[in-house]
């Protein structure tokens, strides 16, 4: 049996570090409306209201991966060149892990069951987010030593390659082959969802994974 593990939400907190971001460079916290004057030829000033510049805004609660959805942007452009070109690297090589010990802790499962189960890393990146992803994972000591990176393009085959899916996305959740088997790790965006199986931490796979293989 081949089981994978997706990166965002199970190991590393991505949506944590966007938030850190977002409020840090681009949230106005001063509510300043500029202004300006013109002087006309006799000398005589006026003062000119410019327009009041777009607010950036938590627009609500995460509850889905449609980051754009949650914080305010003036354009989808403006929102992927934050994520992967802007802050790239902050975003996918520098965010926390979900838990203190979730490397310890995968790096347990992965020595005590690796000779009944393959092992591998999963993750939707675009460009960019590849190495900044690869800088993660070998910054927190991964063991596991295959990485596969997937996009809305290679998304259907990407369930070639596993069982077992842990994961925390909700469309993977929702939307996955009848013959494979997905564990969900249960975050604020997916806790509607029901899965049979269901985690919180991390130490909660592996006695999962021990009854499957003997099933």
């Amino acid at each position: 049996m081949r089981v994978a593990i997706d990166i965002n939400g199970v190991l590393r907190d991505t949506i944590g570090k966007f938030k850190q971001l977002y409020e840090k460079h681009l949230i106005d916290n001063d509510g300043f409306t500029p202004t300006t004057y013109t002087i006309d030829m006799s000398g005589n000033t006026e003062m000119e209201i410019l327009p009041t510049p777009f607010e950036y805004k938590i627009i609500s609660p995460v509850t889905s991966l449609e980051l754009d959805n949650h914080f305010s942007f003036q354009s989808k452009e403006e929102y992927y060149s934050f994520m992967y070109e802007e802050y790239c690297m902050e975003i996918f090589g520098h965010s926390p892990s979900v838990e203190m010990t979730s490397f310890n802790d995968l790096n347990d499962v992965y020595v005590e069951l690796r000779k009944r189960l393959d092992f591998l890393i999963i993750s939707d990146e675009i460009g960019k987010s590849k190495p900044a992803s690869l800088f993660f994972l070998s910054k927190f000591g991964c063991e596991l030593e295959k990485v596969i990176f997937y996009s809305n393009i290679t998304y259907n085959s990407i369930w070639n390659e596993f069982d077992i899916l842990l994961t925390a996305n909700p469309d993977l959740l929702l939307n996955h082959p009848k013959d494979k088997t997905v564990i969900k790790f249960e975050t604020d965006y997916n806790k509607d969802i029901k899965k049979y199986h269901s985690i919180k931490k991390l130490k909660e796979l592996k006695p999962i994974l021990q009854n499957l293989v003997q099933c």
